[in-house]
């Protein structure tokens, strides 16, 4: 039997800080993962973003010499041979092609001219304030000039305020876009407008189901509750191509609805909003369905019980105790359908049309087409700060959501 100096011996000094340090080992590939997989990514969006390195890295001596520069007239002879000299040295292929796009951005046809300028550099000679404009007459004008010159910053805003739908004039005002290139402010509220009702159709319809499912027994929730995951564990490319299938003209829906004689003819399915609001919401139903299960299972009959035994009506008792008890189920699955519903991608571009694609649609064309990452990391960047936005103010705006009951 132990002695009582045995029972309060002191621990060893350094047993608490060993077990910390074994702590932060075993947590530290969590961490990694984190920090490689979500942070880093997020922070390198953010610098792209804002990050206007390709005029000062393709034209150095050119910048340098427009810093003297007033903006009125043309630039001095110097900022003419900085020019020709900055274009003979650029031997980069990749740095003199992201200079041309940055610049390409801002104005339409300056790729052309910096192109037609590279090629005309053997016939060009002293003073090349007059030769240049000779052989390009894009330089005989300030506004190339101007170009240069407000893109000569490190840093620019210019990506995030054309995901805005707005730009800064040559004067540096921030002024709107014409209306014929406004298109970002309209894709995000489409974005946010088909998220918004994919999640109130996802709530709608896992409520009940959920519901369902917890009143069954042990072996039938487990039986049903496998119908939910087999769909949930399916490839998103090969479920939207399903949908793709059955919602065609000559598919399977338009053959039932004419087979019923409810259609006479075949109805356009697919390439609407409406094959989007399908196809996203069989795809994101089961991560509305397992958080109110999980509620659900846990509230047991006895709530309902007690309401009823007080004179409840059916419809008091779930509107005045089962509801308000389930929304922490509600409230998750909201969240989760919604945040994920508003980077889809694949299912947009597949089953809806031009006026159904959503804001990742055009994150992927700059990306991968246009290779204009700044744009892309702006319109990433705001998405983030939208839905971040969003629901931080459905968080406020529900302070009665907080955990389950207890058991």
């Amino acid at each position: 039997m132990p002695c009582a100096a045995t029972l309060f011996r002191k621990p060893a000094v350094g047993a608490p800080s060993r077990r910390t340090r074994l702590s932060w080992l075993l947590v530290a590939p969590l961490l990694l993962l984190v920090v490689a997989g979500f942070l880093v990514p997020i922070g390198y969006t953010m610098t792209r973003a804002v990050d206007n390195a390709e005029v000062t890295g393709a034209l150095p001596r050119t910048v340098a010499m427009l810093e003297r520069w007033d903006g009125n007239g043309l630039p001095s002879e110097q900022a003419f041979a900085a020019l020709v000299e900055d274009l003979r040295g650029a031997d980069d292929a990749q740095a003199f092609g992201a200079m041309t796009r940055r610049l390409n951005f801002e104005l339409s046809g300056a790729r052309s001219v910096m192109r037609a300028t590279r090629r005309q550099l053997d016939s060009l000679t002293p003073p090349y304030a007059e030769s240049l404009p000779t052989a390009v007459p894009d330089w005989d004008t300030p506004q190339l000039w101007l170009l240069i010159k407000t893109n000569s910053n490190p840093f620019t805003a210019s990506f995030l305020l054309r995901a805005l739908d707005l730009q800064v004039t040559p004067e540096g005002q921030i002024e709107p876009v014409p209306h014929d290139r406004a298109i970002f402010v309209d894709l995000f509220q489409r974005t946010f407008w088909i998220s918004l009702w994919v999640t109130v159709f996802c709530v709608l319809l896992a409520y009940p189901a959920a519901y369902y499912i917890s009143t069954l027994s042990d072996r039938g929730a487990r039986y049903v509750m496998l119908l939910v995951l087999v769909p949930f564990w399916t490839s998103i490319l090969v479920r939207t191509t399903a949908w793709f299938i059955l919602l065609q003209r000559e598919g399977p829906m338009n053959a039932a609805l004419e087979g019923l004689h409810i259609t006479d003819a075949p109805l356009q399915l697919i390439f609407t909003r409406f094959a989007v609001y399908v196809a996203m919401v069989h795809v994101l139903l089961p991560f509305q369905i397992l958080p109110l299960y999980s509620v659900m299972k846990r509230l047991g009959p006895q709530y309902l019980q007690a309401a009823a035994s007080l004179g409840a009506s059916p419809w008091r008792q779930f509107r005045s105790v089962y509801l308000p008890l389930t929304m922490p189920g509600v409230a998750a699955g909201a969240v989760m359908v919604f945040m994920l519903s508003v980077g889809f991608y694949v299912t947009p571009a597949l089953v809806g049309g031009l006026q159904d694609q959503m804001i990742s649609y055009y994150i992927a064309f700059y990306t991968n087409q246009s290779i204009n990452f700044g744009m892309a990391a702006a319109l990433s960047l705001l998405l983030l700060v939208f839905t971040g936005a969003l629901v931080a103010a459905a968080r406020r705006l529900t302070p009665h959501i907080g955990p389950g009951p207890r058991e």
